[in-house]
């Protein structure tokens, strides 16, 4: 497919996803399911094109004059693929696939590269009903705050160590040319490129199969480090999902100790077998949401880890679409759904022991308040400084992440080079 194809194809499918309310997963698969003369490649640039119209809808639309999709999709290629009005014109010419007849305003638009007059939430590429939390959040560095979690994300993997070492990692998939991190000592990152650049498909590399290697990112690695989790310890992950911390943790005990796995919902956690015996790890039982399966648990644990259910606001690199379907109404569910976990999850923890709270969000309400509520309403926990844990593993002179007291902190794209993710410790009393 040419570039005019392309482009036509990136404007149906997100057409698709306006008018039936779906997700961009979604649609993209059911487009490549209907169009088989498109290749691997051209799937790709496809989905690059749509990404790249959601990470950066609001400024794009401001540039254009217009938030219709063919606008977005055009102003997308001009204003972040390089190309001036001239030259996409000519490149569309003589491709009947191409979109047809550029208007004047979107020549226009197309090369209008000026943000003057944009109002904060346009500049700062977050919807304008949360640009007071992130305000809140982030003070003056709102703006370079919202635009790196508007830039394509790179792809990071935590290496197994109790299957490899970083080196033979790194020499296993150098065709890939990864790179080291500067925080977690077990990442690798594969950067993510501009324009129609592919990101690598290391799962189908041996070393992936062989359990060498987890897809992860940096700031999930550096989550599942903060918990501090020893040998001796038993350990619930009350929120695993699909397992990625739970993994970490199993590495980071050298498959020692016990941990206890549970969701929910059960359909989260399915992946998470076949994930544990590709890494070879034997410390980890699993535990489905049937009623009563915890109760032998209560009061016993050395950590309990809850990876809260929230909005995704820190992930909003890897999954734009959901930046523009969050609503208030999403918001204050989740906010209950915090309030409920952290109160059925707080039984587990033994005198002494630690309730670590996790979320992959940017948002006060979600993060600090939930947290100094918690503690407010329950005595018999405290909060302990995780800015103090930070500096232990990573130093002063590091990259440091966002924290007003040292007491929690938030990794951010701008700030730690991760995704976004808070992290707060509360020691339940002894007395």
């Amino acid at each position: 497919m040419k570039l005019g194809g392309r482009v036509q194809a990136a404007i149906e499918i997100l057409q698709d996803v306006e008018k039936k309310k779906r997700s961009v997963a979604d649609a993209l698969r059911d487009w490549g399911q209907s169009h088989r003369f498109a290749g691997s490649n051209d799937r790709a640039v496809i989905g690059n094109i749509v990404y790249d119209v959601l990470r950066k809808r609001a400024s794009i639309g401001w540039k254009m004059g217009s938030y219709d999709v063919r606008s977005l999709v055009l102003g997308a290629i001009g204003h972040h693929w390089g190309f001036d009005a001239q030259t996409l014109q000519s490149e569309f010419k003589d491709d009947r696939h191409a979109p047809r007849n550029l208007t004047e305003a979107e020549l226009k638009g197309i090369d209008n590269s000026s943000l003057e007059g944009a109002p904060l939430w346009v500049r700062a590429e977050v919807p304008e009903w949360l640009v007071e939390s992130f305000e809140e959040a982030f003070e003056e560095d709102l703006e370079t705050e919202g635009r790196a979690l508007s830039e394509r994300p790179p792809v990071d993997i935590r290496v197994n160590t109790l299957k490899s070492t970083i080196d033979d990692v790194k020499s296993a998939l150098s065709k890939f040319k990864p790179v080291e991190t500067r925080l977690s000592s077990t990442c690798l990152r594969f950067e993510s490129g501009t324009g129609v650049a592919r990101q690598p498909n290391i799962q189908s590399d041996g070393a992936f199969r062989r359990g060498w290697f987890e897809i992860q990112d940096e700031g999930s690695q550096i989550a599942a480090s903060l918990v501090y989790p020893l040998q001796k310890d038993t350990i619930l992950d009350f929120c695993a999902g699909a397992g990625g911390k739970t993994l970490a943790m199993a590495a980071l005990t050298e498959d020692r100790g016990q941990i206890y796995a549970y969701d929910a919902d059960r359909s989260r956690l399915s992946p998470i077998h076949n994930r544990l015996e590709r890494a070879g790890t034997k410390n980890v039982k699993v535990i489905t949401p049937e009623e009563g399966t915890l109760k032998s648990l209560l009061g016993r644990m050395d950590r309990v880890v809850v990876d809260a259910p929230c909005t995704g606001t820190g992930i909003w690199r890897r999954r734009p679409d959901a930046k523009w379907r969050l609503t208030p109404k999403a918001l204050e569910e989740r906010l209950s759904d915090q309030r409920k976990v952290l109160e059925e999850a707080r039984d587990f923890v033994r005198p002494g022991g630690y309730l670590i709270y996790i979320t992959c969000s940017l948002l006060p309400q979600e993060n600090e308040k939930q947290v100094y509520n918690f503690v407010e309403t329950n005595p018999d926990f405290e909060l302990i400084s995780a800015g103090e844990a930070w500096q232990e593993l990573f130093g002063t002179d590091n990259l440091q992440p966002w924290s007003a007291d040292l007491m929690t902190i938030t990794m951010t794209p701008a700030s730690t080079q991760t995704d976004g993710f808070f992290f707060s410790v509360m020691e339940r009393r002894q007395d």
